[in-house]
């Protein structure tokens, strides 16, 4: 890939679309670069890889905030640190996968009950947020 990079290429090689360029230049993730003598900004390569780590972070459910100190400890060779943070975050899906097996539970309880027919009641689910 060449040197001079516009952000509509930086964009199409990491898979996003300029507005998420621009988000996160204004959320201090990537910086901008000055405008060259066309009017246009330039970027290298490292701005493509950057990107595809913020989203890589993301998809793994770390927060722009926690993507921020990520890329800190990204720069500082920091394997403990991250490694604390990550398993912070593991942590943090562990209690999200029990909460949401905990609804998916209740939902299907809920559900059969509607589906069973006609009760005393006018709605079991409508009956179950009213009362819980």
């Amino acid at each position: 890939m060449e040197n001079k990079l516009t952000i509509g290429k930086v964009a199409a090689a990491a898979e996003v679309n300029v507005e998420t360029i621009r988000f996160y230049q204004r959320r201090g993730l990537l910086a901008e670069p000055p405008k060259a003598l066309g009017g246009f900004r330039y970027y290298d390569e490292a701005a493509i890889e950057r990107v595809r780590f913020i989203k890589r972070a993301q998809t793994l459910g770390f927060s722009l905030e926690e993507v921020i100190g990520l890329l800190a400890l990204q720069q500082s060779n920091a394997c403990k640190q991250t490694h604390d943070a990550a398993v912070l975050k593991l942590q943090l899906v562990e209690e999200r996968i029990k909460d949401l097996n905990r609804i998916r539970t209740t939902l299907k309880i809920l559900v059969k009950q509607c589906e069973v027919g006609p009760t005393a009641v006018t709605c079991p689910i409508i009956e179950s947020l009213s009362h819980s």
